[in-house]
């Protein structure tokens, strides 16, 4: 008679490891139940409040010191998402910046965990929070590419490097821009992420952006029209290059001189 209590605490257990298995997804993401049956708002915010809070405070007005322990444990700490719009949420989530699995790690681009319409209602809630910048709408096909590339040598290439293949600077990791779309561009000029600076429309305006966007594109479909790209990464290939295969060169004829002035 004691197989019952043994065929309750196998139950038991097989409920608890679903139950624990359910709190914590495979895909990092807490999601409620039935997403399709909330509205927009309702859906981002409980988002909000399993994936954000920990970092950002449940009230988005940031998480400061010492931070306080949230969802799975994560000693978060972050700044207030009040009056950031949906400019900045969209770009830090479409990019997979968002969330982060450290609050002091610097955000790369990672697989997007959130679904298309998660990432718009997450990014409707935090825009509701506050007045703030909406999403650009950048049009590259109006820009100029001779233009855009002038401009981005001016403000760009000191870290992403003229042919924008990314870079290193202190304390920071310059990602190359070979896979960024045009609103991610514009997003992340106009807020400026991590230790990138902020460009204003005083500074940049809408039509140079539009350059700059067009120029970056062409840079991600380079025509290596009777040469090698060698990587299109500058000229420290070219240079290597140069010392490698010229320079074993010119010594291999140095030498074959050589052997005949000496013959």
């Amino acid at each position: 008679m004691r197989t019952r209590p043994l065929l309750a605490g196998a139950a038991a257990f097989v409920l608890l490891a679903g139950g624990i298995a359910y709190a914590q997804p495979p895909s990092g993401i807490v999601r409620p139940t039935s997403e399709s049956t909330r509205s927009p708002l309702e859906l981002g915010a409980q988002l909000f409040a399993g994936n954000c809070a920990s970092c950002h405070g449940s009230d988005a007005a940031g998480v400061t010191s010492p931070p306080q322990p949230g969802a799975g444990d994560i000693q978060g700490q972050g700044p207030s998402l009040r009056g950031v719009g949906a400019l900045a949420a969209d770009f830090y989530l479409r990019t997979g910046y968002m969330p982060l699995a450290n609050a002091h790690e610097q955000p790369t681009r990672r697989r997007v965990l959130l679904t298309s319409a998660e990432r718009r209602a997450l990014v409707a809630y935090i825009a509701s929070l506050s007045p703030g910048p909406g999403i650009p709408r950048p049009h590259p096909e109006r820009g100029s590419v001779s233009e855009g590339m002038q401009l981005f040598t001016q403000h760009c290439a000191g870290c992403h490097q003229v042919v924008a293949q990314g870079g290193v600077v202190s304390g920071a990791r310059v990602p190359p821009l070979t896979r960024v779309s045009a609103v991610e561009i514009a997003e992340a000029v106009r807020i400026g992420p991590y230790v990138m600076p902020t460009f204003s429309k005083r500074a940049i305006s809408d039509d140079e952006l539009d350059s700059i966007i067009a120029y970056v594109k062409s840079t991600q479909r380079p025509e290596d029209r009777g040469g090698w790209g060698i990587g299109h990464v500058g000229p420290v290939p070219e240079g290597m290059v140069a010392w490698l295969i010229a320079g074993i060169a010119l010594v291999i004829a140095c030498a074959i001189i050589g052997t005949r002035l000496r013959g």
